[in-house]
């Protein structure tokens, strides 16, 4: 097996706490980083002696330095960083305030914006690297009003996405960048969204076809093995992004007559 060190931010649940978990247990080093040390360190314990936790706030560019050079020192080099730290938000475009605004970019596009700065210069310098960026169907397709400002962002992330693929695809051909396109995960995304997530979304999401953690972590590994630039982790989201960019106009009225 080619062991490789992954770097995963967003690590203390939910799908980034699945995925330390998963490599972990086929043998590669992991470095999980977030905020909450405890889960942090309770993870680190369950994948062994190859994983490594560090606190981080993404937000903060030193920090995200900081947890390159962890990784290094402890490792001696990275393959593959994942960009999957973010936060929602539960307010619609006439709602939110700049405030709000402001965080949703924090966390979803200059979190990920850091990484990238931090971790590409090593790929660079070492002639490979996988870069995988965690963004969400919503980047693509607006059908949910209250995550506005979040959907903004993760649209955000998918063109810088796209364009630093674009940028090495000549000169450094062995770096991979990936995005990864989740739809509704059942994780704690909901309860810790900024202002919470509307009564009537929770009963969406509940009879929607919702992915579990791990299987969203089982897609982003397999990317892993076999790197692409795009992947929706559950199905029925492409189709539905197909369906909506190829009638913008007649997709949203079908939407909105179904709500009304």
């Amino acid at each position: 097996m080619d062991v490789k060190t992954v770097v995963i931010t967003g690590a203390s649940a939910g799908i980034g706490a699945e995925l330390g978990l998963l490599l972990a247990s086929r043998g590669h080093r992991v470095v999980l980083a977030a905020r909450r040390q405890d889960e942090l360190d309770k993870l680190a314990a369950r994948g062994g002696g190859g994983s490594l936790a560090v606190r981080t706030d993404v937000t903060r560019r030193q920090e995200v330095e900081a947890l390159k050079r962890r990784a290094l020192e402890a490792f001696g080099g990275i393959d593959v960083w994942v960009n999957n730290a973010g936060r929602g938000i539960g307010r619609t475009v006439l709602e939110m305030d700049e405030a709000d605004f402001d965080e949703m970019m924090a966390s979803n596009v200059k979190s990920a914006l850091y990484g990238i700065w931090a971790v590409v210069p090593h790929f660079q310098e070492k002639g490979s690297g996988h870069l995988i960026n965690v963004s969400s169907f919503l980047g693509r397709v607006p059908l949910a009003a209250y995550r506005s400002a979040y959907s903004a962002a993760k649209s955000a992330l998918n063109s810088l996405t796209a364009n630093l693929r674009m940028d090495l695809k000549a000169s450094h051909p062995g770096i991979h960048v990936s995005l990864v396109m989740p739809g509704i995960v059942r994780t704690e995304f909901p309860l810790r969204s900024l202002h919470g997530t509307p009564q009537a979304a929770w009963r969406a999401a509940a009879a929607a076809d919702s992915q579990s953690p791990r299987e969203v972590a089982e897609a982003i590994a397999g990317l892993i093995r076999e790197p692409r630039a795009e992947i929706y982790t559950n199905p029925s989201s492409a189709d539905t992004a197909l369906a909506y960019f190829g009638d913008v106009a007649g997709f949203e009225e079908r939407m909105a007559r179904r709500r009304g």
